[in-house]
């Protein structure tokens, strides 16, 4: 068994996870579906690369995406379990998620319905809400971080470059800016501090080309795009798909502003946003295909009705029914009159 990546792929790591096949890999590291030897159960193995491996700073990046996420327990955020070392080989165990991630969908199918878009990122923005009030600001959301299980769930990955919000100064300034200049905030573009609205532009630009099939900016260098972000204004992804609605294309635009307070704060309150907007009736037009959002019926509009049946009455009843009541009335003075004229009547004074 070699355990170098170069000469073969080791088979076991860590004497406890057996490598059963690669899912992808990326700039830093390679993920492989494993089996737990000691727990019998799949899991997702990050291996960072050889190449980096002897890297502190990488390393140290590594290390804190493990340490982040192992610290994170939500159902739309993917759990890690472990981290460890085997021949100078770096990795993270993680929950494994069959399916596929959302770039892949997306790819497959050009736009996402908008019921499924809007439902996708509600699970979204609740995970990197919770995420958000246990102090850590993503920083690097994009459709590929995001894993589409089989029942249409979704769950965040790859927190390498998040920052915990306890250490990010409002006056600091980069000149190296990590993350996707695809996916980016404005802010981070101009080598701002990141914050939870940053993360919040991400999930916008995200729905964005769910909804449209398009991302808001496209440029074939990392400058033009961080340009883009910082100054141009994106086109209404209502005038690429005409079955937006106007609150959900309102929704989009307010999310893409540049300047962080305009947006919405925070991954919580967008996701109530977008559970309210899903929540309102609704109705599919069968020829367009547009969804159209039914007005609630007001208490001030007129409403049709049938007028009820009254029964009719019985005449013959409410006479003998008062002739009784006049009867009985007309016998209790008399009672009493008789009664008085006995001493022994309860009713005498003395």
């Amino acid at each position: 068994m070699q355990a170098n990546e170069k000469n073969s792929n080791p088979k076991i790591l860590g004497n406890r996870y057996e490598i059963l096949e690669s899912l992808g890999s990326g700039g830093m590291a390679t993920v492989y579906r494993c089996r737990d030897l000691n727990l019998q159960r799949e899991v997702a193995l990050k291996v960072l690369r050889d190449t980096y491996v002897e890297d502190p700073s990488f390393q140290g990046n590594f290390l804190q995406e493990a340490r982040a996420a192992a610290n994170l327990s939500h159902p739309n955020i993917v759990t890690v379990f472990d981290f460890g070392h085997d021949h100078n080989r770096l990795y993270i165990v993680m929950e494994y998620v069959s399916g596929t991630d959302l770039k892949t969908l997306m790819r497959r199918q050009t736009t996402i319905s908008i019921p499924r878009a809007v439902a996708i990122m509600v699970n979204i923005a609740k995970g990197v809400g919770y995420a958000h009030r246990a102090g850590l600001v993503h920083c690097d959301l994009k459709p590929q971080n995001i894993l589409i299980t089989p029942d249409g769930g979704a769950k965040i990955t790859d927190f390498g470059i998040s920052r915990a919000l306890a250490s990010i100064s409002p006056d600091e300034k980069v000149e190296v800016v990590w993350g996707s200049p695809q996916y980016f905030a404005p802010e981070q573009a101009g080598g701002g501090p990141p914050s939870p609205s940053s993360d919040v532009y991400s999930l916008g630009v995200i729905l964005y080309e769910m909804l449209t099939g398009e991302l808001p900016f496209q440029a074939e260098d990392a400058q033009t795009l961080a340009e883009l972000h910082l100054h141009a204004d994106p086109i209404p992804p209502q005038t690429l798909n005409a079955s937006i609605p106007d609150d959900l294309n309102n929704i989009i635009l307010k999310i893409l502003a540049k300047e962080p307070s305009a947006r919405y704060r925070t991954a919580d309150q967008f996701a109530r946003i977008l559970q309210a907007f899903a929540e309102r009736p609704s109705r599919m037009d069968s020829q367009s295909g547009t969804v159209a959002l039914l007005e609630p019926v007001s208490e001030s509009k007129t409403m049709a009705y049938e007028p009820r049946q009254l029964p009719e009455v019985d005449w013959k009843a409410v006479g003998l029914g008062l002739l009784a009541f006049i009867a009985l009335g007309g016998l209790i003075p008399l009672w009493l009159w008789v009664c008085l004229l006995y001493p022994s009547c309860p009713l005498n004074p003395g």
